[in-house]
């Protein structure tokens, strides 16, 4: 069992259908709004830029370059 530290932020590989756990923590921060995102509640991310979003519409604002 994969043990979680509290209050950490974890590091991450975005891939097309997951990610890959590189560095253990319970969230991850949102590139644009620098909010931190529960990893049980992360469902945005670019794979190509390697970073997370908060929302999708976050998500939209910065792959249209309008963050």
């Amino acid at each position: 069992m994969l043990m979680m530290k509290n209050n950490k932020v974890a590091r991450l590989h975005y891939m097309a259908n997951g990610f890959r756990l590189l560095s253990p923590g319970d969230h991850v921060l949102c590139a644009v709004t620098g909010k931190a995102i529960p990893l049980d509640e992360l469902r945005y991310w670019s794979v190509i830029r390697q970073e997370a979003y908060a929302s999708a519409e976050i998500s939209t604002r910065a792959t249209l370059g309008k963050a």
